[in-house]
């Protein structure tokens, strides 16, 4: 019995000391070698390892203490930096995800019905893209933000210029609704003729090169990536940039005013000149002008606190006042489809039939207003 005891201590020592001289052995030949880095991880012999001798309980009392030479490893402390997930952010995604929802059930309807060809309904269907493309930007936004390396210039470049381009967009086919609304109301009896298809087309695409091009000036130079202190309150949009959009979002505004005042201004001339139908005209005039003011007031109250707040402020100023401001600005786009595409009647009608297979009677009972044209 003792003879076996000797021989396992003996074992023991063997094996601990062939063990201390590999390790040895190893980082010997890790520090002489120059073309390794000194500083490597060798598995298990590492500057996170020590070594203690313990002792095994697994031996009954008859035989000797065996002590053992086992590792202790050390958790490693090296930090991970997480970025934190702004609620703003959150906001701004989820307005995206909404947006999009919504103009792309427009444009599938407007796709899939043949009978909504109307220059009207090509307007409609461009604002429809617009505020996609706006929403979809959204969204990009925050996956480069979080999910990306939003320090690499063309991501960055990439989602500035696709929002600038999409909001762009949605406000001239706004202002393009508006003034093809006009001109049915003026000329009325020559309308249909004189308006055609192509020549919407042809303005839908002017109106798409003109929101391109300013969506390429940040890529094109005008950014602040090489000047933090011309940032605007949208980085990297160069503080001049800024001005110059929020400036001819004004002018788009201004315009807008002007003609939805002609618009109530002949809604009203052609009620007063129908007496047979007055009561019934003056009903429909009314609601169609409250029904103008509401668009016009909502579009101005999306838009005009960030415009303003565009041109008076730059990088310096807390970032919580610009998504407050930008907010809004995006939950037009939410309206938008609301306001110029499930409120006509024939989108209506073409809902109805796509998702119940019928048409309610009062829809084809309801009169038409301004706001319908």
């Amino acid at each position: 019995m003792l003879m076996r005891a000797r021989a396992w201590t003996c074992t023991h020592a063997v094996a601990m000391i062939l063990t201390l001289t590999v390790a040895a052995a190893m980082s010997s030949s890790t520090s002489s070698d120059s073309g390794l880095n000194s500083s490597a991880p060798l598995d298990a012999f590492d500057s996170s390892t020590t070594w203690s001798l313990t002792e095994d309980v697994t031996n009954s009392s008859s035989e000797p203490i065996v002590r053992t030479l086992t590792p202790q490893l050390q958790p490693a402390t090296t930090a991970v930096s997480v970025q934190e997930v702004s609620p703003w952010d959150v906001a701004l995604c989820v307005t995206g995800t909404l947006i999009a929802c919504e103009n792309a059930l427009v444009i599938a309807v407007l796709f899939y019905t043949p009978t909504l060809r109307a220059p009207m309904f090509i307007l409609i269907g461009s604002l429809a893209v617009a505020d996609l493309l706006a929403g979809l930007g959204l969204i990009l936004n925050f996956v480069f933000t979080y999910l990306i390396d939003g320090s690499l210039e063309f991501v960055t470049l990439l989602s500035v210029g696709l929002l600038i381009a999409a909001f762009s967009a949605s406000v001239f086919n706004i202002l393009a609704i508006t003034v093809d609304r006009y001109l049915s109301l003026y000329n009325a009896l020559t309308y249909h003729t004189e308006r055609t298809v192509t020549f919407t087309y042809m303005m839908v695409v002017c109106i798409w090169v003109c929101c391109v091009t300013l969506g390429l000036l940040p890529a094109l130079g005008w950014n602040c990536l090489r000047d933090k202190s011309a940032c605007s309150v949208c980085w990297p949009v160069a503080k001049n940039n800024a001005v110059a959009l929020a400036v001819t979002f004004l002018l788009v505004f201004a315009l807008m005013m002007q003609l939805y005042l002609q618009i109530c201004k002949i809604a009203f001339r052609h009620a007063q000149q129908i007496a047979v139908q007055h009561q019934f005209v003056a009903i429909s005039t009314t609601k169609g002008v409250s029904t103008l003011s509401a668009i016009l007031c909502a579009f101005g109250a999306c838009w005009l606190p960030f415009a303003m707040y565009s041109i008076v402020a730059d990088s310096s100023y807390p970032a919580v006042y610009t998504y407050a401001t930008v907010l809004p600005a995006t939950c037009c786009s939410v309206i938008n489809p609301i306001i110029y595409a499930f409120r006509n009647p024939d989108i209506q009608k073409s809902l109805w039939m796509a998702c119940c297979g019928c048409v309610p009677p009062n829809l084809f009972l309801r009169p038409r207003t301004s706001s319908d044209v």
